[in-house]
């Protein structure tokens, strides 16, 4: 099994060339108003859609891995590419002790990459987890806030 994600964007070869950072893959397809990306790792049939009215927003996406190390990895792999918006370390977080790395793509969608540490329990409202949400900047984009 693989999910599929769909996201309307305002311009496909600048998504595009933001995506070939963040995956270190080319799209397997590519016009002018659309472009597909079959990945493995992780396991995603991910697509971009060019769109002149909206665009798709959501709180944030996320990819889940295996370890800090590979956080730390995706770190480097973000500074390196000047697009690290923001790093949490041993945070808890949505009834959970993480660590997380964010960044925005060209249309303002946050992203996290995360590993688990451990899972806390459930209490409370998820405001008062200290969670890191991704709240919009002035420019449209969003940058991670912490939760009060």
């Amino acid at each position: 099994m693989r999910p599929h994600l769909s996201l309307d964007v305002r311009d496909v070869p600048a998504s595009v060339e933001f995506y070939r950072k963040i995956f270190g893959v080319a799209p397997q397809k590519q016009t002018k108003d659309y472009a597909k990306f079959d990945l493995t790792s992780p396991p995603l049939n991910f697509s971009l859609v060019s769109s002149t009215g909206r665009v798709s927003t959501v709180d944030h996406l996320g990819i889940e891995v295996e370890s800090a190390a590979e956080v730390a990895a995706w770190k480097t792999r973000l500074q390196t590419a000047g697009i690290l918006d923001h790093v949490e370390e041993n945070v808890a977080c949505c009834f959970a002790r993480q660590d997380k790395v964010w960044f925005s793509d060209p249309d303002g969608n946050a992203w996290e990459i995360f590993t688990v540490h451990e899972q806390l329990a459930v209490d409370g409202p998820l405001t008062k987890t200290g969670c890191c949400v991704p709240e919009a900047d002035g420019r449209g984009a969003k940058t991670c806030q912490a939760g009060a």
